[in-house]
């Protein structure tokens, strides 16, 4: 007959499961607090490309200049500035177009950028390369 009863865990085996279980929840807690992080930063980038896609579609073309504002959590910048046109993409006939590059900034929390820039034609004579 042994001197050990049998169907029982010792206090060593119930302390080692112990702190498995707790590192396991601590890396579980961790995990979830980390994806909520994310979701939230992933949301505010969303966020500023809305922004910044509405601020390029609102945009005046004929005008050139800086317009800076702010909306919500979010400052911007839009910036518009005449292009050149290649001499080879000019018209033989007819006035020529007016090509403008336009570049919208949207920043917010520490450092955050999201930037958005496309071309626009616009009605009047080109900028001679």
């Amino acid at each position: 007959m042994s001197g050990r009863a049998s169907g029982g865990f010792t206090l060593l085996e119930v302390v080692v499961a112990m702190v498995i279980l707790s590192v396991a929840v601590v890396t579980l807690i961790q995990l979830a607090s980390q994806s909520l992080r994310l979701l939230k930063l992933s949301s505010d980038h969303q966020d500023a490309t809305i922004l910044a896609d509405r601020l390029v579609r609102a945009a005046d073309p004929l005008t050139e200049g800086v317009e800076s504002g702010q909306d919500g959590q979010f400052t911007w910048d839009r910036r518009v500035r005449a292009v050149a046109v290649p001499g080879e993409l000019l018209p033989t006939i007819g006035p020529a177009p007016r090509l403008l590059s336009l570049v919208v900034a949207v920043r917010w929390g520490t450092g955050r950028t999201v930037e958005m820039s496309t071309l626009r034609l616009a009605q009047g004579s080109a900028v001679a390369p």
